[in-house]
C-alpha cells in the first residue's frame, strides 16, 4: 500500500461554529470517501496493532483501515461488525483519543523537517497525529447504512430465553450477541423510547436519534424482542422474571441515572436542574420544540457546574435554547478537565465561557416581595462562587482544589444546571434479595463473567462502574453475553 506519511489528520469537516450554537443538526458532517481513503492511507498496518488493544471491543481496527484504503468500505464494515454492535454510535461519541488513537504509533512519531525533528517551545520533539480511528468508523458505518440494505441472517433458536433489563448500550450490545447465537432476548425498558442513554443523555447534534433507532431496529430484526414503559423494580421484580416469567438468565444494563447535587444553600431554588433532567427534557421530550408536551424554561443566562462531557452537553444545550450567556463552571483548572478535547473546543467556539478555579458555595434566589406578587419569587437570580487554587494531589491522583479566602464573587443567572456525575438507582438493589452492592451503590460482580453475586444475574455499564463510556459499556455487554451462554450451556449439560 501506497502510506501517506503526512503528520496530521484530515480535519472533520463541520457546521459553522455561529450556525450550528442555534441548532441541533449534528455538528461534524463526516468524512467524503475521498478524505477517508486518504487518511486510512496513513495507517502503517503496525506488526503490533496497540490501537486494538486500546479497544474494549477488540476491533479488528488495522484489517478495517486497509479495508477503507483500498476502498472497500462494506468489506471494512463487515469487519468491525465482527466485534462492535454500534459502529455509527462508537465513531462520534466514543472517547478515542484515550482508547483506539490513544495507542496509536502514528501519535508517538515525531515531526520531521528537512529530516530532523521539529522541536517545540522547550526543545521536546513535536509529535505528529494519531490516525483517525474514530472518524473512519463513523465514516464506514454511515457509508453502511446509506449504501447497503441488510438481510439479517436466519439464525436457529436454541430454545433458551434470557432478559435485558435496560436499553443502553451494554445492553443492546449483550441482547444482540445473545440474539446472534440463537437466545429469545426481551429487552425491558423502563423509559417509552429504546436506547438508554444515547436517546435521553447525548444530545441530537452529537449523535442523531435517527442512528439509535436504525440500531434498535436492526436487532428487532435479530429477533429481539422490547417492552418499554417497564420499571424492573416496580412493574416486576428481578425475581419474578426469574421464576413468574421462566427467564433463564438476565443480564442488567440499567446505567447511572441518579444525580448529584452540592448540598449547598438555595440549591431547591427554581431554575435548577440536573444535568439528567436537563438533557432528557430536551434529548428525550424535544422540550425546545414550540410543540412539546415537556416544555423548559429558556434562560438568559445558565451556570453549568462541573467539567467532564455531560456538563459540555449541558452547555451547548442550553446556548441552543437561546441562552445568551452560558457559564461553565470547574474548581479545577483546564488541564484537569475531564471531557474530551474535542468537545471543549467545540463548547468554546460555539462562546461557552469557562470560570475554571472556581467553586459554587450558594445559589442565591429572588426573595423580594412575596409570591403572589412577584412571578419571580423563589427562582434562580446568580450563583455564588468562590476562587480556587490547586494544592496536593488527592486520591485520584489530580492536585485537590482548595479555597481561595475572601475571593466569593456572584455570577448573574436565572439556570443553575448541576453536572456532577451519576450514581446507580437503587431500585433493582432495593427489590432483590441476594444483588450486593458497593460503597457507591454499583452492582458488584466478578470481572472475568459480569456475574452478580445473585446466581442466574449478570450486570455491566454504568450500573456497575459508574458513570463511563459508551465503549466500556459495550464491552461488558460482549463479556456478559459470553458468560450467559456459558452459564446456560453448563445447566442444560447437568
Amino acid at each position: 500500500m501506497n502510506y501517506n506519511m503526512r503528520p496530521t489528520k484530515n480535519p472533520m469537516p463541520c457546521q459553522d461554529p455561529k450556525v450550528r450554537a442555534r441548532n441541533f443538526e449534528e455538528v461534524t458532517l463526516g468524512y467524503t470517501e475521498e478524505m477517508a481513503i486518504d487518511e486510512a492511507k496513513r495507517c502503517m498496518d503496525c506488526k503490533v496493532p496497540n490501537c486494538i488493544k486500546g479497544c474494549p471491543v477488540n476491533i479488528h481496527i488495522p484489517e478495517f483501515i486497509k479495508k477503507v484504503a483500498e476502498g472497500e468500505f462494506e468489506e471494512a464494515y463487515q469487519i468491525i461488525s465482527l466485534t462492535s454492535a454500534l459502529p455509527a454510535v462508537c465513531g462520534r461519541v466514543c472517547p478515542q483519543e484515550s482508547q483506539c488513537e490513544g495507542n496509536c504509533l502514528r501519535g508517538k512519531m515525531p515531526v520531521r523537517e528537512n529530516n530532523k525533528p521539529v522541536l517545540d517551545e522547550n526543545g521536546k520533539p513535536v509529535l505528529g497525529e494519531s490516525v483517525a480511528i474514530g472518524r473512519l468508523e463513523r465514516f464506514v458505518a454511515d457509508y453502511h447504512r446509506n449504501n447497503i440494505v441488510s438481510v439479517p441472517p436466519k439464525i436457529k433458536s436454541n430454545g433458551h430465553r434470557v432478559a435485558v433489563v435496560g436499553s443502553g448500550p451494554s445492553g443492546l450490545t449483550c441482547a444482540g450477541d445473545l440474539a446472534k447465537l440463537g437466545y429469545d432476548v426481551t429487552v425491558f425498558e423502563a423509559l417509552h423510547v429504546e436506547g438508554g442513554v444515547l436517546v435521553y443523555g447525548i444530545p441530537e447534534f452529537r449523535l442523531p436519534k435517527k442512528i439509535v433507532k436504525e440500531e434498535v431496529e436492526g436487532l428487532k430484526r435479530l429477533g429481539v424482542k422490547f417492552m418499554t414503559d417497564m420499571v424492573i423494580g416496580r412493574v416486576i421484580s428481578i425475581d419474578e422474571l426469574l421464576l413468574a416469567y421462566k427467564f433463564e438468565a438476565i443480564f442488567i444494563g440499567t446505567g447511572a441515572g441518579l444525580p448529584r447535587f452540592m448540598n449547598i444553600p438555595g440549591e431547591n431554588a427554581k431554575g435548577v436542574y440536573s444535568a439528567n433532567e436537563f438533557l432528557t427534557r430536551i434529548n428525550l421530550m424535544k422540550a425546545y420544540k414550540d410543540d412539546s408536551h415537556t416544555p423548559i424554561d429558556h434562560p438568559k443566562a445558565v451556570a453549568v457546574v462541573g467539567g467532564g462531557n455531560v456538563a459540555m452537553d449541558a452547555c451547548r444545550c442550553a446556548l441552543r435554547i437561546g441562552a445568551e450567556h452560558v457559564y461553565c463552571v470547574y474548581r479545577r483548572s483546564r488541564k484537569e478537565l475531564p471531557a474530551r478535547a474535542e468537545e471543549v473546543e467545540h463548547a468554546e467556539e460555539e462562546g461557552v465561557e469557562f470560570h475554571l478555579l472556581e467553586n459554587p458555595v450558594e445559589i442565591i434566589e429572588d426573595r423580594e416581595g412575596n409570591p403572589k406578587e412577584n412571578p419571580n419569587y423563589g427562582k434562580v437570580k446568580g450563583i455564588k462562587c468562590i476562587k480556587m487554587q490547586l494544592g496536593e494531589p488527592d486520591s485520584s491522583g489530580r492536585r485537590r482544589p482548595e479555597p481561595v479566602p475572601d475571593s466569593e464573587f456572584v455570577l448573574d443567572v436565572d439556570c443553575v444546571i448541576m453536572a456532577l456525575g451519576t450514581s446507580p438507582n437503587p431500585l433493582i438493589k432495593d427489590t432483590t434479595p441476594g444483588i450486593e452492592v458497593n460503597s457507591h451503590g454499583c452492582l458488584i460482580v466478578n470481572e472475568s463473567t459480569n456475574a452478580t453475586t445473585k446466581e442466574g444475574v449478570y450486570a455491566g455499564g454504568d450500573a456497575v462502574t459508574g458513570a463511563a463510556t459508551v465503549i466500556l459499556a459495550m464491552g461488558a455487554g460482549k463479556k456478559a453475553a459470553k458468560a450467559i451462554d456459558e452459564f446456560i450451556l453448563k445447566k442444560e449439560e447437568k
